[in-house]
């Protein structure tokens, strides 16, 4: 049984039956519907359409269900009110949480065997809202198990520098930008390069997103006492040669981070900053000293997820010379005119006619140089240590994006949509 806080995630195992019963069918039964059947056929449903999260919230004449998909929420289902607490208590009940708690935010995690066979991990949030409890449910598809960073979206360039970064035997590796952006996908993605027999990998996170075998994964639950910074001095003890923090938010964990790569480890984390020159300051921020700092931190990388076009159906038009002068604005050291003509969404039944499916990262690689490390040194500014950064050959996270508008990725309009400046 989940603590009040609902802050232990258990797992049970959701399986849905092959079945031709899909939501709207389930929902013309009216009250003589099954909510598991129901339930089953919303998370199928989301699968399908590669939605990454499922929103249910009352309102005062229906039962909402939205989808987000590729970065979207889109309105999906107009569920009957009826159906709200049955629901609700269906995925309580699937997460081993309290169904008798009404009035506290509760967390939990379950896994779902699909019609396809193919199993998913569900993480549920419930929160007391003005009409109800509303429930938000995040689908973590077995495809991230595949990504290589050539699909996450680096350039070969980047490759080049990621990879020499994690094959040092020690340093901080870290990942940078909003929440949302692919952050934890892409430090999954690098310790999986790294996992092999001879190498022990240990992460600490909240929560786990995905299961990754042969790494020993450690879910932070602070009731407990295993916050991130006591989780680190235990995983010491652990005889770690690369370690993960799912994320570094205050100054001891970044104290304890630092120290532990100057020791000897490899050390992967994310920060929460607009870019990669600012990921310096902002350990800075959390009264870690600059020539640790300059010691330790091996690489940053600042990302942002755009959509990818649909290669079915996307569609090319020419740039005019008014679109070519305004775009030139947001780039320096990118020439507008090399793309001349630009691919466009047309919608189609493969995209469920948005023209897009899927997304794709968008990067920038800041690496150590001596130049940088002089500067963090001397406390410099984050728009001196970017401009640095690019002097030293980091490619912008703006240039990046319109490097894929060339190659035909993705629409100018979502890499305008990245800007920060």
């Amino acid at each position: 049984m989940a603590d009040d806080l609902g802050v232990i995630f258990h797992a049970s195992q959701l399986r849905i039956h092959t079945c031709t019963l899909d939501v709207t069918e389930e929902i013309s039964k009216g009250k003589n519907l099954s909510v598991v059947t129901l339930v089953n056929a919303l998370i199928d449903h989301a699968d399908s359409v590669r939605a990454s999260d499922v929103h249910i919230d009352p309102s005062p004449t229906a039962l909402s269900v939205r989808y987000r998909i590729d970065g979207v929420l889109q309105d999906v289902h107009a569920l009957p009110l009826h159906v709200h607490d049955a629901v609700l208590s269906r995925l309580k009940i699937l997460c081993g949480l309290r169904t008798d708690e009404h009035q506290a935010a509760q967390d939990g995690r379950f896994k779902a065997l699909l019609k396809n066979a193919v199993s998913i991990d569900v993480r549920v949030s419930i929160i007391p809202a003005y009409y109800g409890e509303n429930a938000v449910l995040r689908l973590f598809s077995s495809e991230a198990e595949t990504y290589t960073l050539e699909k996450l979206g680096f350039t070969k360039e980047n490759i080049k520098k990621v990879t020499h970064a994690i094959t040092r035997p020690y340093g901080m590796v870290l990942a940078t930008g909003p929440t949302g952006c692919g952050k934890t996908t892409t430090l999954y993605t690098l310790i999986k390069m790294l996992n092999a027999v001879e190498t022990s990998i240990i992460t600490i996170e909240d929560p786990i997103e995905y299961a990754l075998v042969g790494i020993n994964q450690i879910q932070v639950h602070a009731r407990t006492g295993l916050t991130f910074a006591n989780g680190l001095r235990s995983m010491l003890r652990q005889d770690p040669d690369t370690i993960m923090v799912g994320e570094i938010r205050d100054a001891e964990t970044a104290g304890l981070a630092v120290n532990i790569s100057l020791t000897g480890h490899l050390v992967f984390s994310t920060l929460h900053t607009n870019d990669a020159a600012t990921t310096l300051l902002r350990l800075l921020d959390m009264k870690v000293e600059p020539y640790l700092i300059a010691s330790t931190v091996n690489i940053a990388i600042g990302q942002r997820l755009v959509r990818r076009l649909c290669d079915v159906c996307k569609g090319k038009r020419k740039l005019t010379l008014s679109e070519i002068s305004s775009l030139q604005n947001y780039v320096t050291h990118f020439s507008i005119t090399s793309i001349p003509s630009v691919c466009v969404p047309v919608g189609c039944a493969i995209c469920n006619h948005t023209g897009y499916k899927g997304r794709v990262g968008v990067h920038e690689v800041m690496t150590m140089t001596p130049v940088l490390r002089e500067l963090v040194l001397k406390k410099n500014s984050a728009t001196l240590l970017r401009t640095c950064a690019i002097q030293e050959g980091m490619v912008p996270l703006i240039e990046d994006g319109f490097m894929k508008v060339q190659n035909g990725l993705t629409t100018v309009e979502e890499i305008l949509k990245i800007r920060y400046e």
